[in-house]
């Protein structure tokens, strides 16, 4: 039987390494300023604090660079006896970012996403629903925190140039890729749908890698 701790080693030494190449450098975590500043929450729960980012270098298979969080699928509040493969461990998710070039909003961009799912599927936010594919999320301004990017927001996709879930012994999570996007690509995928959207990305070279100099695309 697998602890929690096991989970985690398999997670981050194991499966990533094997998904996504060897990490860069190690886990970088939310600081807590995310929740109290960002969020403005009085209280956070310190397991949330060991909740992080990693970044994967291109491979010979993949020519961008890769970020994806790590601990949204750490089964915090299940015991070992409890595990069950073909549920969803914990929160379930884990988000990921690719870029052309390796840089640091991608670590910011990722706290803030896998932050506010915690925060929603803990009842901090009881108008929302926890993010899923299809979803279009705004950055709290420029996604790489520039003043000239024109995108603004993320939408989240369910990946196919990699493998869209991941198996743990205390169950599976989902991968969701979020790609940058302008207000007015958000407002075509409002009138027609995220699955759309990221097409008309694909076609234009803008999906699955976020380019935060790109034009909106021609819609």
């Amino acid at each position: 039987m697998s602890s929690l701790e096991e989970v985690w080693e398999y997670r981050e030494e194991h499966l990533y390494p094997r998904l996504f190449g060897d990490a860069g450098r190690g886990i970088s975590p939310i600081p807590i300023e995310v929740f109290t500043v960002n969020f403005e929450q009085a209280t956070v729960d310190p397991r949330w604090l060991h909740l992080g980012v990693f970044e994967f270098a291109p491979t010979a298979e993949r020519h961008s660079w890769l970020y994806v969080t790590s601990g949204g699928s750490t089964p915090w509040e299940t015991e070992p006896s409890e595990y069950n493969p073909d549920e969803y461990s914990w929160l379930g998710v884990e988000f990921v970012i690719e870029t052309a070039e390796q840089a640091e909003w991608p670590i910011r961009a990722l706290h803030r996403l896998l932050a506010y799912h915690v925060l929603v599927c803990h009842g901090r936010y009881p108008e929302f629903s926890p993010l899923d594919y299809g979803h279009r999320v705004p950055a709290g301004g420029a996604v790489d925190g520039s003043t000239d990017s024109m995108l603004r927001f993320f939408a989240l996709a369910k990946p196919s140039h990699y493998p869209a879930f991941g198996q743990l012994a205390s169950g599976k999570f989902d991968f969701l890729h979020a790609v940058g996007i302008t207000e007015g690509e958000r407002d075509f995928a409002k009138t027609t749908s995220t699955a759309e959207l990221i097409a008309a990305l694909s076609l234009q070279g803008a999906f699955p890698v976020t380019l935060p100099r790109r034009a909106q695309i021609f819609l």
